[in-house]
């Protein structure tokens, strides 16, 4: 009778487990979830106003990369402490694009795909959501500890990627065939970057803007998301015959799926890491699609529908995928 009813109690206490760690999950996305459906929700009713100027998503655009961006940079990155262990997190984002690289490259070559279309899944597959969506769920997961390690996968991670071989893919794939030249003065001049080498310079300089400046930089950084979700929302499209939903769940595929995987492979099974840091490096890197990075893949013509749609059901499906990596770095 006692084994039994030891049984019982062990049963309810993992299920009540399991339904206290759903509950924390939840609790963390809501807002989140929310904002993100009220903007995209926004941007779709905008573009079916009649006489509406639905292509002032160009606009937004620039705002988001050229302000937004660069103010997140300025208050973020001289705050980051270095140590040998943050290249873990660190290098989530890099592993993550350059596979990406390899991997829609060779499928690309493979099957006949167009410049524009390997660009597009690079650039949209290839960068996480680390920072908008990472933030509060790695807070909320992990506490102010996790938050720091979540800062480094975005910042020196995702970041500085997008600033730099993102626009060197967002320039090689789109039309025209720039020299190195034009490549290097594109990156160089990109606003983000040059934000990027002052926001370096002043970390190991160990000097900080004012509290003022931090809180103005800090409400301008703020502007990414729904500014960027505005933006997708008035150039998402819901065609059930559309050519891009094969391209799409390949995308996501990658993204939520086979990145992650390849993270906990690389860092847990053959590097044998198993600190809260690798766990936030993990769900990190499962995170759904940068906004920003399709916002570049829009703004260089590399399938901008397709670049909306990675965002538009990117987002809603990752809630799902991260619950599970959830429990699977658990046992980290």
């Amino acid at each position: 009778m006692v084994p039994l009813l030891l049984t019982i109690y062990h049963k309810f206490y993992f299920f009540e487990f399991i339904l206290f760690l759903i509950s924390q999950y939840l609790c963390c996305i809501m807002t989140n979830f929310i904002l993100i459906f009220v903007f995209l929700f926004l941007g779709i009713v905008f573009q079916n106003i009649k006489g509406f100027p639905v292509t002032i998503y160009k606009l937004l655009n620039k705002i988001v990369i050229y302000i937004c961006l660069p103010a997140l940079a300025l208050y973020y990155i001289p705050k980051i402490k270095w140590s040998n262990e943050l290249l873990f997190p660190i290098g989530v984002a890099w592993i993550g694009f350059v596979v990406s690289y390899l991997f829609f490259s060779f499928l690309g070559s493979k099957f006949g795909w167009s410049k524009k279309l390997i660009g597009c899944l690079i650039l949209t597959a290839g960068l996480g959501n680390t920072s908008f969506l990472g933030f509060p769920i790695i807070e909320a997961l992990y506490g102010e500890e996790g938050l720091k390690t979540a800062i480094l996968v975005d910042q020196p991670g995702s970041f500085v990627v997008l600033s730099t071989l993102g626009i060197l893919v967002a320039t090689l794939y789109s039309s025209g065939n720039p020299n190195g030249f034009q490549i290097a003065k594109k990156i160089l001049l990109f606003p983000p970057f040059i934000t990027f080498l002052i926001a370096c310079l002043m970390n190991v300089m160990n000097v900080d803007f004012h509290e003022y400046a931090q809180l103005f930089f800090q409400k301008m950084g703020s502007g990414v998301t729904p500014l960027a979700l505005l933006s997708v929302g008035l150039q998402l499209r819901f065609e059930r015959k559309s050519q891009h939903w094969k391209f799409l769940g390949l995308g996501l595929l990658y993204k939520l799926i086979l990145t992650p995987a390849l993270i906990y492979v690389l860092y847990v099974l053959i590097l044998q890491q198993h600190s809260k840091v690798i766990q936030v490096a993990i769900m990190e890197s499962a995170m759904a699609p940068m906004i920003t990075a399709c916002i570049l893949a829009s703004t260089h013509g590399l399938k901008p529908r397709l670049s909306s749609m990675m965002i538009g059901f990117g987002i809603p499906l990752s809630f799902i995928t991260l619950l599970f990596w959830y429990f699977v770095v658990q046992y980290v």
